[in-house]
């Protein structure tokens, strides 16, 4: 039977767990009229830690959208109308979520299937799985649901055991007040005529001994009962232990590196749905052993036994409560985080959560949550559990606020909605640092009580770094700083430490993930752009990418260094032909029609074995944020290549790169052999609506021979589209390369 007939006949709260699989990221619908589809594509056959695979995962998302599409079209009468809109908006919505990351697509349906099938074997209380997702993912996902089921039966196996420990307690306590009883009889024996005591002494004297040769073997068998049971709750706290590592240590460190690599561009983090779940599994379970074990220590103080059980369940106690805040304490997370680039006077939000607040009942006295920054220096001193005098680096206006549970959701969490730095502090920095390089946190503590203020928690999480600016101009070095930082960051390291080089391939793969989330591409940097970046950030001749496969770049080569000849760096280069590209040539970069990242000499070699009218587009060496268009033509007396002065974002918001080309009709083909209008027609303004055009062309005093006119070193404005196009341009062929 298909997974999702059996998903909707669940009941109660497996039928809430399910519908919390779905939401805006994945529309509940969707599963309903493509559930055939869904569950008939091979999703488990997608690595999803290998970015090879993001072509098929693309694929599927293409299909799935053309799926929804076709469902769409067939809809007829007056229902079929609105459900045709509603399928309509959720393609796009689809497409527009994960066009940029189709792999998160993936992940998140191999999710659904998962739990949906789990919920199902669970509702059947069958052992053998509906499908056949046993990828690397779902055999984790089961593995650790295998370990709560054993959880599970030693929880209850415990439970059962504590239970007849507690019958046979009070049983061997009736049993103990017999014998006193007996004891009393045999006293009063002695106010009795000789006769009379002689008469029943015997029987009482038979009596005592059986009761309290019975208490003596009971004795010992409760004292077996409780070793018994303190070892059991030995090995569960063994077990717990285990899963709690693996859920905290591996899955939510692994959930924050995600978050992390996101503020670079990489692929969203993913809800938090499934690990809360988890999280909570492990909250009630360890509840339920911190009450057993309390009910044991209970029993044992209501009949006093000597042995060693006292200080078996003395250490379980601690253990158990070393555990519960272990687990708080890691679950109070950053869910959104801060801007990692944060300008003071300026409004932020971010929201922090925890994970278990809602299974812990802490939201019963709701927690209010402060935010503060902090220094790097104060960062490290607080994980030192140094004391910091309750020192801030800064001001940080609307900074409290309260936890609020969403009944809804099961989630506990703060939403900071209008924070603002105020002002900042700064420190003394070391030899060549940048206020752009100086890394704050933003942190985050509450207090919380547990059973009814039996546990009392202090928490405290700490934000990805921030870099604190006070100018917009300081943004492109700070975000180099974030760039970097959250690019070679490890787990565990002491705030904020990253290495001072890196091997230049895990540079190229932090830049072209970073390129594709700022152009919102899925072009990425191909090995030929690589190769020219390393030449440009080595100042290297070779074109073979071996030769920089073992080359390291530091941090100085990155963003503080200018480039040979230059007064940028390399990584201000990099950022400023992103946001050009972001901002007025994404289209273009999305067609193919720019390379981009050629220089004047490969721009060269390549156009002079083309046909005359034959230009490419690359970003200019010279200029921060400026492509330039190089074309061969014939001269009087030989033929050369010709480059404009470099357009920038200031030309392109008078007119576009497309118009341009239109305006220019010496420009014929596209390298290596597209018509032009072919490539750009599609985006010429029509001729009603066309603006001035500016055209800035570096040439000699020559003959131009495109135009048949002298060209001299005047700069040229504007030329209208009305008018035949005039050249007034400036420079010279062999100029300095733009």
């Amino acid at each position: 039977m298909a997974v999702w007939i059996q998903a909707q006949q669940l009941q109660g709260d497996a039928l809430h767990q399910m519908q919390s699989l779905y939401g805006q990221h994945f529309p509940i619908e969707v599963r309903h009229y493509l559930s055939q589809w869904i569950e008939g594509q091979l999703w488990d056959a997608i690595d999803l830690e290998n970015p090879q695979e993001e072509f098929k995962a693309k694929r599927l998302l293409d299909s799935l959208i053309q799926e929804l599409q076709n469902k769409a079209e067939h809809q007829v009468g007056e229902d079929g109308f609105l459900l045709k809109i509603k399928l309509g908006h959720y393609a796009s919505q689809l497409k527009s979520t994960y066009d940029r990351c189709p792999l998160e697509l993936v992940r998140c349906i191999k999710h659904i299937l998962y739990t949906e099938q789990r919920l199902v074997r669970e509702a059947t209380n069958s052992s053998s799985p509906v499908g056949g997702m046993m990828d690397s993912m779902s055999q984790k996902y089961q593995q650790i649901n295998q370990a709560f089921e054993e959880l599970r039966l030693l929880t209850q196996d415990t439970e059962n055991d504590l239970r007849k420990l507690q019958h046979n307690q009070e049983y061997f306590i009736i049993q103990y007040q017999e014998s006193l009883r007996i004891q009393a009889q045999l006293t009063s024996l002695s106010a009795l005529p000789p006769a009379d005591r002689q008469l029943r002494e015997p029987a009482l004297l038979n009596k005592r001994a059986t009761v309290e040769a019975w208490l003596t073997r009971e004795a010992n068998t409760l004292q077996k009962y409780r070793l018994d049971l303190a070892e059991k709750h030995q090995k569960t706290l063994q077990v717990l232990r285990k899963q709690q590592t693996i859920i905290l240590d591996d899955e939510l460190i692994q959930w924050k590196r995600r978050q992390q690599l996101a503020g670079n561009g990489g692929p969203p983090e993913g809800g938090l749905d499934i690990l809360q779940s988890w999280c909570e599994k492990l909250a009630e379970t360890i509840w339920q052993n911190r009450q057993q074990i309390r009910r044991a220590e209970h029993l044992r103080q209501q009949l006093p036994i000597p042995g060693p059980i006292e200080e078996l369940l003395n250490e379980l106690g601690s253990t158990i409560t070393d555990i519960i805040s272990a687990l708080v304490t890691s679950t109070f997370i950053i869910e959104k985080q801060p801007p990692q680039v944060l300008k003071t006077q300026t409004k932020f939000a971010a929201t922090v959560r925890l994970l278990v607040g809602g299974k812990l009942n802490v939201h019963m006295n709701p927690p209010q949550v402060k935010a503060t920054i902090i220094s790097e220096q104060q960062a490290k001193a607080l994980l030192k559990n140094e004391s910091t005098r309750n020192d801030s680096s800064g001001e940080i206006l609307n900074n409290n606020c309260v936890m609020e549970f969403h009944q809804t959701t099961g989630t506990l969490s703060a939403h900071f909605r209008n924070m603002s730095l105020k002002r900042i502090k700064r420190s003394d920095r070391r030899g060549a640092e940048s206020v752009t390089e100086e890394k704050f946190t933003i942190l985050f503590e509450s207090q919380f009580s547990v059973g009814g203020n039996e546990l009392v928690f202090q928490v405290k999480t700490l934000s990805l770094p921030v870099v604190v600016i006070v100018h917009g101009s300081q943004d492109n070095n700070a975000t180099a700083t974030v760039l970097w930082d959250n690019a070679f960051a490890e787990p565990g390291r002491v705030p904020f430490l990253v290495p001072d080089k890196v091997l230049w391939p895990q540079l190229c793969d932090a830049i072209n993930m970073k390129y594709k989330a700022e152009v919102q591409s899925n072009r990425g940097l191909s090995e030929e752009n690589l190769v020219f970046l390393a030449q440009k950030a080595f100042s290297s001749s070779s074109n073979n990418p071996e030769d920089y496969r073992n080359m390291t770049m530091t941090w100085s080569q990155f963003n503080r260094e200018s480039l040979p000849g230059r007064n940028f760096t390399f990584w201000q280069w990099f950022d400023g032909v992103m946001e050009l590209t972001k901002k007025h040539l994404k289209p273009h970069w999305n067609d193919g029609a720019i390379l981009g990242f050629v220089n004047k000499q490969q721009a060269q070699d390549m156009l002079m074995s083309k046909p005359n009218g034959t230009f490419l587009l690359r970003f200019s060496d010279s200029e921060i944020g400026g492509i330039t268009i190089a074309w061969v033509a014939e001269n009087p007396n030989k033929r050369m290549v010709w480059n404009l002065m470099p357009y920038t974002t200031k030309d392109f918001s008078i007119r576009s790169l497309a118009d341009r080309i239109s305006d220019l009709n010496h420009l014929l083909f596209l390298y290596p052999d597209r018509p032009k209008d072919e490539v750009f027609s599609k985006y010429y303004t029509p001729p009603l609506c066309k603006q001035p055009s500016v055209c800035t062309v570096w040439f000699g005093s020559t003959l131009c021979p495109v135009a048949g006119v002298t060209l001299c070193w005047t700069r040229t404005e504007t030329s209208i589209w009305t008018t035949p196009w005039t050249w007034r341009a400036s420079g010279a062929a062999n100029s300095p390369d733009p």
